[in-house]
């Protein structure tokens, strides 16, 4: 590493560091603290970095806060699964519920780019009747979005990130083809695709947000298999490597090691700025609008923490649904042993999928869907999943033994929002005297039904395919949803179908907490799209003088 990211602020005097080009700079414009910016956003993930980006060309002038390091991809990142783990959120949380939640790796990221710096690149659109969940298919709530306009941004999404996909995917409206085109299947798609067809179902290669051909200084994937953990190639198109560099190019601000800890308001009620600690001191950012894109953990936690005499239950929190409704998506899968060597850690880890059960809305017992694909997976998290069986000594040494043989399949699969799944504040306090939050989890009855059906269905799929030494990872949930629902009603959401709060109207929520369901996909693809649509929404309000 040229020098220590996690420590050294790299975004400052003027310049930011050029992600293509080791040892490069780029120039930023930079702001005074008392210079009130047209927006200060807090998190530059899916949802801040995008709203940076485009509120930026947009003409707005933009700061957008982070607390993680800024990484330059071709420098900091190793091939090492431990070093890696500097990527992820850390810091300590409480967790509680009948299904405490593993929280870190698989589900925060602390970095510029946020998550998406070790997201696994699956971009899948949702499904046109989840926007209507409640009126169409008679479960969770319906979004105050029309699905068409989301299908809209999803193809700007796409095209911005250059998703390599198939020609013709199976489910769903027609769409345009892909910008990229497919990866080649790797030994773990092939056999999720051998077993869809044993079973008479359709299968896919997958979307990914990574490159299957040059794109500028960008190289195409290399298939070395480290994405989780960080790409090193720069194939990967994260945040980090596709939004804020035109945010950068077009007047905003980023800011490193900026962890921003309260919300400040005026006497009429209307926000700031935002209190935040950079380089040892607490300072504070004006702004004529806030926007809060922490995810589904800190976002709650701000606007709690942000608590006054006249919002005395937190920003934002008139209908006391901030930090409720907290979803995740059930992750779990079949694991066995095929007669090939698959090598399960080369190419992104989920080549290939099936939508089936995202789009039959017959045959289970269960609402809401899910899709299954292809895992790979590296020798470390391989080594833990044999552990999490009760293998030790001898039979763990054993079992790895089969490691080029391995081969899973796993899902994403739709929770259901429920009140008593929350994000609140414990008394504890971290380092720099903020409450730390406690996130609470149970599944309910339905989760359960889904979670046996899929189960049972890879079990088949599996087998179809020749695997064999079959068993279930039973305990893995994947991303966070719902602490910050839209809405058409103030007293049922937090903000409006343009993320923007209904109790402080300078103040917008932009992550994927503003999720009434979650749906049976991987949710980066509809942040960024949201977050798309909402520059567009405010930039269209302030033309008209309704900001």
């Amino acid at each position: 590493m040229s020098d220590d990211a996690a420590l050294t602020l790299r975004a400052t005097g003027g310049r930011a560091p050029d992600v293509f080009r080791p040892g490069g700079w780029v120039p930023m414009r930079e702001y005074r603290d008392d210079e009130a910016v047209d927006f200060v956003i807090v998190g530059t993930g899916a949802g801040g970095g995008t709203l940076a980006c485009k509120l930026a060309e947009h003409g707005f002038s933009v700061v957008a806060l982070d607390a993680g390091p800024y990484w330059r991809p071709l420098e900091d990142f190793a091939s090492d699964e431990a070093h890696q783990a500097k990527l992820y959120w850390s810091d300590e949380r409480i967790v509680d519920g009948d299904n405490p939640l593993q929280l870190g790796s698989n589900n925060s990221g602390r970095s510029v780019g946020g998550s998406t710096v070790h997201f696994a690149m699956v971009s899948l659109r949702f499904r046109p009747e989840w926007f209507k969940a409640r009126t169409k298919l008679g479960y969770g709530a319906d979004w105050p979005v029309d699905w068409r306009e989301i299908w809209t941004y999803y193809r700007e999404v796409e095209q911005a990130l250059k998703i390599s996909g198939p020609i013709n995917y199976p489910w769903g409206p027609h769409r345009p083809r892909y910008p990229y085109r497919a990866h080649e299947l790797n030994g773990p798609a092939l056999v999720l695709a051998r077993g869809a067809e044993a079973l008479g179902i359709d299968w896919s290669p997958t979307p990914i947000a990574t490159l299957s051909a040059p794109r500028g200084l960008a190289h195409p994937c290399v298939y070395r298999g480290m994405c989780v953990i960080g790409c090193s190639t720069n194939a990967k198109q994260s945040v980090l490597v596709t939004w804020l560099p035109r945010a950068l190019a077009t007047g905003a601000e980023i800011r490193d090691l900026a962890m921003v800890g309260r919300i400040e308001h005026d006497a009429a009620g209307r926000a700031t700025g935002v209190a935040y600690h950079r380089a040892g001191r607490w300072r504070f950012q004006r702004a004529r609008n806030v926007v809060v894109a922490g995810y589904a953990i800190e976002t709650p936690r701000l606007l709690l923490n942000s608590a006054t005499d006249r919002f005395p239950d937190g920003l934002a929190n008139s209908s006391g649904l901030v930090g409720r409704n907290l979803t995740v998506q059930s992750n779990q899968a079949v694991w066995g042993i095929v007669q090939e060597e698959v090598r399960p850690y080369k190419g992104p880890p989920s080549l290939a999928l099936t939508e089936h059960w995202n789009y039959t809305d017959t045959g289970k017992d269960f609402f809401g869907g899910y899709c299954y694909m292809s895992q790979g997976l590296l020798p470390m998290v391989a080594g833990g999943l044999q552990a999490k069986r009760g293998l030790w000594g001898q039979r763990l040494l054993d079992a790895m033994e089969n490691y080029n043989h391995q081969v899973g399949l796993k899902i994403v699969g739709e929770c259901l929002p429920q009140e008593r799944n929350c994000v609140t504040l414990s008394d504890e306090r971290d380092a720099l005297g903020l409450r730390i939050p406690r996130v609470t989890y149970s599944y309910c009855d339905n989760d359960k039904r889904l979670i046996a059906h899929a189960l049972v269905f890879m079990r088949r799929a599996l087998a179809a395919a020749g695997g064999r030494d079959i068993w279930d990872e039973t305990d893995d949930t994947a991303h966070m949803h719902g602490t910050a629902r839209m809405g058409d009603d103030s007293a049922t959401s937090v903000v409006n179908g343009d993320c923007r709060s209904w109790d402080i109207p300078n103040l917008w929520i932009c992550d994927g907490s503003v999720f009434p369901t979650v749906g049976g996909v991987n949710p980066s693809l509809t942040i960024q799209a949201l977050a798309c649509r909402t520059a567009d929404r405010i930039k269209a309000l302030a033309a008209r003088g309704e900001l």
